[in-house]
């Protein structure tokens, strides 16, 4: 495996609490899509906000590509719950901020942006503003925005939580095929087992601040909406919540 995203023993608690994240070693490899599952306040978001720099781990080591993560930066990209766009900008200005934040967007990104904007559906759409979007297509500018830099690992918070299931899956599908065209590693964070199941190359289960379960998911790529129907999928999906109800 090419060690691409590392964790060594990584601690954290927040102020007057127990531990957050209990000693947690974590391994994503180059490319790899991972999705981190657990009950509410298992600690899942704290991890990723801690292999992300958004926190600093009070022991132990995280690593990106070999360097020390000691903070956000432009190797990273995030999409979050909330899609957080910008309502004064239209979607193409949207798209367009990680880089028109550090000087002029030139003719090739302002192409990149638009050929995004194409892969996720959203071509037409350029010129109107968020207000005018629904959550869906929202949530695709926001994953627009995060890969505008192609950057080598993204990190995703529930982001497709709040959607209908016809729109999760069709994102869902959307995200895999732009992570598997630019090789974009992923950190996946879900409630959802069989949204992970799914997406993720590998699933880690988070209780209680540590991991206690892993899955390599061996199903077939690409990924087919048929999968979901398989008895296959549907062993890996009872593994996992097994996993969670402390029964494995």
């Amino acid at each position: 495996m090419q060690r691409f995203l590392d964790l060594d023993v990584v601690r954290y608690a927040y102020p007057g609490r127990d531990d957050v994240v209990q000693g947690v070693s974590l391994h994503i490899a180059a490319g790899d899509f991972h999705c981190l599952i657990g009950r509410s306040g298992c600690g899942k978001t704290t991890l990723l906000k801690l292999a992300a720099g958004l926190l600093q781990a009070q022991s132990g080591a995280i690593a990106l590509q070999g360097v020390a993560v000691t903070g956000p930066n432009p190797h990273m990209g995030f999409v979050f719950q909330t899609p957080t766009l910008l309502d004064w900008l239209d979607v193409l200005d949207n798209v367009l901020l990680p880089i028109a934040l550090h000087g002029k967007v030139q003719a090739a990104q302002r192409e990149k942006a638009m050929a995004l904007l194409d892969q996720l559906g959203l071509k037409d759409l350029q010129s109107r503003y968020p207000q005018q979007l629904s959550g869906g297509q929202q949530s695709r500018v926001a994953i627009a925005r995060a890969l505008i830099n192609t950057p080598p690992i993204l990190f995703m918070d529930e982001p497709f939580a709040s959607l209908d299931a016809i729109t999760r899956s069709e994102l869902q599908q959307d995200l895999l095929a732009l992570c598997q065209s630019q090789g974009t590693s992923v950190l996946f964070i879900t409630h959802d087992i069989a949204e992970a199941v799914y997406l993720a190359d590998r699933v880690s289960v988070m209780q209680a601040g540590a991991l206690c379960h892993q899955l390599t998911v061996d199903l077939p790529h690409p990924r087919q909406p048929a999968l979901r129907f398989t008895p296959d999928f549907n062993a890996r999906c009872a593994e996992l919540r097994q996993a969670m109800d402390g029964t494995t």
